[in-house]
């Protein structure tokens, strides 16, 4: 047996909309339960000590899309990777032509544990050959002492240095090292 459609009058129509539009405007919804990381293991929030909860209320997500990693070109704003300014940026003055690429150093510091570390080191094997530099493992007293020394607090870190040595740029993923890269070849 087909269906057989009823046709409706247009106040039918309109008092079942106004109807749903009631419906919806009484909707309540459940309490969401949210997971996140605290000293090592994950755990609701809602059951967290009142110190560590007003510390999860300071933090702030960050992505990618968000920031300007992506965008050098991005006016009064700054980007994702840490590029040191003076009078002019010292990433342009590295790049500049008068500088010579070979002249720019690096020092990685990384982790043996570190899950983010392998990429960032194939990526640093694989593109700096022009550039001299040394890798230092924070796993050792030296290298800690190192990376407190340089005010790193997180692995990896990769730090640009000109030819005086003076820091131009601080990286700590594979999208950041490939945003200075491409800056140093489009300078260059």
């Amino acid at each position: 047996m087909a269906a057989q459609t009823k046709e409706r009058s247009l106040e039918e129509i309109e008092k079942k909309i106004a109807e749903t539009q009631a419906q919806l405007a009484d909707v309540h919804g459940t309490e969401t339960e949210v997971y996140a990381r605290i000293v090592g293991y994950y755990r609701a929030v809602k059951h967290w000590n009142k110190g560590k909860r007003d510390e999860y209320d300071l933090r702030k997500m960050f992505t990618l899309e968000d920031s300007n990693a992506h965008n050098f070109e991005a006016k009064n704003e700054e980007p994702a990777v840490k590029i040191i300014t003076e009078e002019k940026p010292v990433a342009a003055a590295v790049a500049s032509p008068e500088t010579n690429l070979e002249t720019v150093t690096y020092e990685m510091f990384t982790r043996k544990t570190c899950p983010n570390c392998p990429p960032v080191k194939a990526f640093m094997e694989e593109h700096s050959a022009d550039f001299s530099g040394r890798a230092i493992d924070v796993d050792t007293k030296d290298g800690l002492a190192e990376a407190a020394k340089k005010g790193v607090f997180a692995s990896p870190t990769v730090i640009f240095y000109n030819e005086q040595g003076v820091e131009t740029a601080r990286c700590h993923n594979v999208e950041e090292l490939e945003a200075v890269f491409e800056t140093l070849q489009v300078k260059a």
